[in-house]
C-alpha cells in the first residue's frame, strides 16, 4: 500500500481558493473514482470535488467553514500500487550506548496488588444535533417531530424529506408542546457557504445601490386564460406553461424601451454596461439557500423554450448540479415568492445589475371595472432599481409597459 496525497484543483474561472461546505467522506472510508469528497464555496458557485484515485482516506484537511487554496493538500488516501506522496525517510540508527558499569541489586519494594476496575458506562449525549437540510428543519417545526426521533436512511445519518414523511405517516407526528414550559435552548448555526456568500452579496447591494421601490397590482385575468389554452393545447413535448414564461418574455420587449434597466454598474471604472442581450437571473430557493440560475440570451428564445430553460436551470440549482456558467452573467433578475404570495416586497438589486422585479401570487380578488364590482385574477408586481442608475420614471415606466402587456398578452407576442 502506498500514499496518495489529493491537492485542491483549480477549478477554473480564476478562482484561486475554495470554502469547504460539507464533507462526503470520513477518515477511514474507502472512495472510488469520481466519488463527490467534499462540497468547496467559490467565489462564483458551488463545485462538488470528485476523487480521482480508488483508495481509503487516511487523512483530511480542514473544517466546513475554513479556506482551501488551489494546489493546497486536501486528503490524504492510501491506495494500492505507485501513490505520489514523497517516501518518508528512515530514521537514523541510534548509536550504541557506552558500556557501563553494573551497580549493585537494589531490593525493591513490594509491588502493590492491582485492583480490579469495571469498565465505565458509555456516556450517551442527548443533544446530538440530527443531520438534515434547512428545508427538512423547516417543515419537522411545522410539523410539530422532533427530529432526533427520525432516522435518517442517506449519508451519516441524514434525514430527507422522504425520511420525514415516513416518520409522519408512520404515526410519529409528536404532540405540540404544552403550554407553559419554558425553552432554553440556543442553536448554534455557523454561517458558512452559501449562506456567507448570499450575506456579503446582499450588505454590498444595500451598501452601494441607492434602491428604491415601485409596486403596481395587474389584472392577469386574460393572461390566465391564454395560459390555460395553452397548457391544455400543448404537445407531450412541450411543457406546462406558469406566468414566469410570460412574465419573462414580456420583460424583454418592455426592456428594448428602457435599456438602461438591462444593465450592470461597473462602480471601479465608473460605467453602465447596458447589454443587449437579456440574461434574466431567476432567484431559486434550495435546501442550502438563495441561488440564482440564469435563462442565457432569453431574448432569443419563445415561450415554450423559456419554460423549458427556466425548469432546466432551477432543476440544476436545486440539485446542486448547476455549473458556473449557468449560476453567473445576469443582467436583470425576477424573484418569486410563489404561492406565498404576499401583497408587497422590497426585493433586493442582485449586485452588480441594477433592477429586480418581484412576483406575487395571482388571487381572485373584487375590483372595479367600468363601474361595477367583478371578480378578477389580480397578481402585485414589486421592484427595485438601483436609482444612482436609474430615475424613478424610468423604473416605474418600465413596469407600467410590463403591466399593459401582461394585461393584454396578445400584445407579447406583437
Amino acid at each position: 500500500m502506498a500514499k496518495h496525497v489529493f491537492k485542491l484543483p483549480d477549478v477554473g474561472e480564476g478562482v484561486v481558493e475554495g470554502e469547504i461546505v460539507k464533507w462526503n467522506v470520513k477518515v477511514g472510508e474507502t472512495v472510488k473514482e469520481d466519488e463527490p469528497l467534499v462540497e468547496l464555496m467559490t467565489d462564483k458557485a458551488t463545485v462538488s470535488i470528485p476523487s480521482t484515485v480508488n483508495g481509503k482516506v487516511v487523512s483530511t484537511t480542514g473544517k466546513p467553514g475554513d479556506m482551501i487554496p488551489v494546489g493546497a493538500e486536501l486528503i490524504v488516501f492510501e491506495v494500492d500500487g505507485a501513490g505520489n506522496a514523497e517516501p518518508e525517510p528512515e530514521p537514523e540508527p541510534e548509536p550504541e550506548p557506552e558500556p557501563v558499569s553494573t551497580p549493585e541489586p537494589v531490593a525493591k519494594p513490594p509491588e502493590p496488588k492491582p485492583v480490579s476496575v469495571s469498565a465505565p458506562a458509555p456516556i450517551t449525549t442527548s443533544g446530538t444535533k440530527p443531520l438534515a437540510s434547512p428545508a427538512v428543519r423547516r417543515r419537522a417545526r411545522e410539523a410539530g417531530v422532533d427530529l432526533s426521533q427520525v432516522p435518517g436512511t442517506g449519508p451519516a445519518g441524514r434525514i430527507s424529506h422522504d425520511d420525514l414523511d415516513s416518520f409522519i405517516s408512520g404515526g410519529g407526528r409528536l404532540a405540540a408542546v404544552q403550554s407553559g414550559v419554558k425553552m432554553t435552548g440556543i442553536e448554534e448555526v455557523p454561517v458558512i457557504g452559501l449562506r456567507r456568500k448570499i450575506a456579503e452579496k446582499m450588505s454590498i447591494s444595500k451598501r452601494s445601490a441607492a434602491h428604491f421601490s415601485y409596486f403596481e397590482e395587474v389584472d392577469v385575468t386574460e393572461l390566465e386564460s391564454l395560459r390555460q389554452h395553452l397548457n391544455s393545447t400543448k404537445t407531450e413535448n412541450q411543457p406546462k406553461l406558469t406566468y414566469l414564461p410570460f412574465i419573462v418574455q414580456g420583460l424583454i420587449k418592455a426592456l428594448r424601451k428602457f435599456p438602461q434597466c438591462n444593465a450592470i454598474y461597473d462602480e471601479e471604472k465608473g460605467v453602465v454596461l447596458r447589454h443587449e442581450a437579456v440574461h434574466v437571473g431567476i432567484s431559486t430557493q434550495t435546501d442550502d439557500g438563495l441561488m440564482v440560475p440564469v435563462i442565457k440570451h432569453a431574448e432569443a428564445r419563445d415561450v415554450w423554450d423559456t419554460a423549458n430553460e427556466l425548469r432546466r436551470v432551477t432543476s440544476a440549482a436545486r440539485d446542486k448540479t448547476a455549473t458556473v456558467e449557468e449560476l453567473t452573467g445576469s443582467t436583470i433578475t425576477i424573484t418569486s415568492l410563489g404561492a406565498m404570495g404576499g401583497l408587497g416586497a422590497t426585493p433586493i438589486i442582485n449586485h452588480p445589475e441594477v433592477s429586480i422585479v418581484s412576483i406575487h401570487a395571482a388571487r381572485d380578488r373584487a375590483v372595479v371595472r367600468e363601474g361595477e364590482i367583478v371578480v378578477r385574477k389580480m397578481m402585485n408586481l414589486t421592484s427595485s432599481f438601483d436609482h444612482r442608475i436609474i430615475d424613478g420614471y424610468d423604473g416605474a415606466l418600465l413596469i407600467q409597459n410590463l403591466k399593459s402587456m401582461l394585461e393584454y398578452p396578445a400584445t407579447i407576442f406583437m
